[in-house]
């Protein structure tokens, strides 16, 4: 059941060092037994900087949210529109103590409402995240096709998954 008190509003600023915290949490949580952990800090710091954070904050094309249960940020989504004006969600994360709460769900929904001309919203999924990707097909979502992240060995492994929205 998703907490009575959750309010989820844009990022700020003054949010980026929490929201850094929270992804690195939650990437070694998920991905250290995949990757291991010199490999998750690694991703994490170069996708996860205070300055790549920073630069994603009021895009126009764009979602930067947080979601707070008090004044505590607890999970975080991003997501911005592609040139085919589908939905992209480039992030999706909860701290793993507030997962199964209803809060990711809400925060997608959200999120995915920021972008009401898009005909699809589409993500990028690990392979072995089995949790997220049984979560993302409650959520309505299906396997489009299997990629590697950047052509490497040590990157994820993703699934490409798609939904079809309610747009024109």
């Amino acid at each position: 059941m998703t907490p009575a008190d959750l309010v989820i509003r844009d990022a700020e600023a003054a949010d980026l060092p929490v929201v850094r915290a929270l992804l690195v949490e939650t990437w070694h949580a998920t991905y250290d037994g995949i990757y291991g952990w010199q490999r998750v800090a690694e991703i994490t710091n170069a996708w996860h900087s205070l300055d790549n954070l920073g630069a994603q904050l009021g895009r126009e094309n764009g979602a930067f949210l947080v979601a707070l249960v008090g004044s505590e940020i607890v999970a975080t989504a991003s997501a911005r529109t592609e040139r085919d004006r589908a939905a992209l969600l480039t992030r999706l994360y909860v701290l793993p103590a507030w997962q199964g709460t209803g809060i990711g769900r809400t925060l997608l929904q959200v999120t995915l409402a920021c972008f009401p001309q898009a005909p699809v919203a589409r993500l990028e999924v690990e392979s072995q995240n089995e949790p997220a990707i049984a979560f993302y097909e409650r959520m309505g979502f299906f396997l489009q096709r299997q990629a590697r992240f950047d052509g490497r060995d040590d990157t994820p492994n993703t699934l490409l998954m798609a939904k079809r929205l309610f747009a024109d």
